[in-house]
């Protein structure tokens, strides 16, 4: 198999190169028509709003049996549940409450998908924040995009991957697709020579409106380059898959403090994004049609695609095992490094 971490490191110039052939002439990858999710269970993180609810509904539309919304405001989810079950009567789904900021909410969802679901065959963790001012998790100590998008996200990859491996399809490894972004390609990551490198992320000082989030993104494509090394296609295939710009989300809901930037990103956002329904058919893509090819790489364009051209330097191997330390450290008190290690 030639995954992310085998291609040659792509030197185009990401802007405009990379995103106008990502955002208007990359062609979209459905399912075979075919395609029979009878008998699955899927979960799907930030699913009652935008790419994640979209992303709910295609699996609803190949016939999925069992759907988890994973959301943060059980009202909301509830509403969306609703409509769900309107469209598609014949699905059972099921609303459970997941607050990325809180590590305690995690674990539970954690531990309810062990104890309840009898089998589980495709996780979407879509749910994400692009912060554009610096806000602290209290509860984390974290900056919050650096707390949700990375620490959040892998620590419920790492929770989820021995119940993946038990409760998997008979005689196949489950999917789970972490939501990336191709904005890792023109990422400046100006902390990344800090030791320890955890304090100057949550630094106010080094916060980048631009920048921040695309860090955060990077961070899982870093953690997923060593994870790989513990957990075999043969259990869970693990991907990452970037839906691009899409228009018609709450991506830029943060964006209070300018009135002018808000409204020229959603111009920008109305003509150049994507509309949901093909944002959300890369992570449809991610865990339907691609398999074990697909383990540990990063999808854009619905195809396999290199790591930011960076990673592949030596100066980067450094820096990719301190963010693998200093993760499983955050996580010690959990035993996600056990956890981990016993993957292999």
């Amino acid at each position: 198999m030639v995954g992310s971490k085998d291609l040659e490191p792509s030197k185009t110039p990401f802007f405009p190169n990379v995103f106008l052939s990502n955002q208007f002439t990359a062609k979209a990858q459905w399912p075979p028509r075919n395609t029979d999710l009878s008998g699955q269970t899927a979960i799907v993180t930030g699913s009652n709003v935008g790419l994640g609810y979209e992303a709910a509904m295609q699996l609803l539309g190949l016939r999925l049996s069992n759907l988890i919304l994973a959301v943060r405001s059980a009202d909301k989810g509830q509403s969306a549940a609703a409509t769900m079950r309107q469209r598609h009567p014949k699905a059972s789904i099921d609303v459970w409450p997941l607050d990325l900021c809180s590590y305690e909410s995690i674990q539970a969802f954690a531990k309810q998908a062990d104890t309840k679901l009898k089998r589980i065959d495709i996780v979407i963790l879509n749910a994400g924040r692009a912060r554009f001012d610096y806000n602290k998790i209290d509860r984390t100590g974290h900056e919050e995009s650096f707390q949700v998008n990375y620490l959040s996200n892998v620590f419920l990859t790492a929770l989820l991957l021995p119940v993946l491996k038990a409760k998997g399809p008979p005689g196949k490894p489950a999917h789970l697709t972490i939501a990336s972004a191709a904005l890792t390609l023109d990422c400046k990551f100006v902390q990344k020579d800090k030791d320890p490198l955890f304090p100057a992320l949550d630094d106010p000082a080094s916060f980048d409106r631009g920048d921040t989030y695309r860090v955060a993104k990077l961070l899982c494509q870093m953690f997923l380059w060593k994870l790989v090394d513990y957990v075999s296609a043969d259990d869970v295939i693990i991907n990452l898959a970037d839906p691009a710009l899409v228009r018609g989300t709450d991506f830029a809901r943060d964006l209070k403090s300018s009135k002018v930037a808000k409204t020229l990103y959603g111009i920008f956002a109305y003509v150049a994004g994507r509309s949901p329904k093909l944002g959300a058919s890369c992570y449809i893509d991610a865990v339907v049609n691609k398999g074990k090819e697909s383990h540990g790489c990063f999808l854009m364009s619905w195809k396999i695609h290199p790591f930011p051209a960076w990673l592949y330097t030596p100066e980067a191997e450094a820096v990719i095992q301190r963010v693998w330390s200093e993760t499983l450290a955050e996580f010690e008190f959990a035993g996600v490094r056990s956890i981990i290690e016993s993957m292999r």
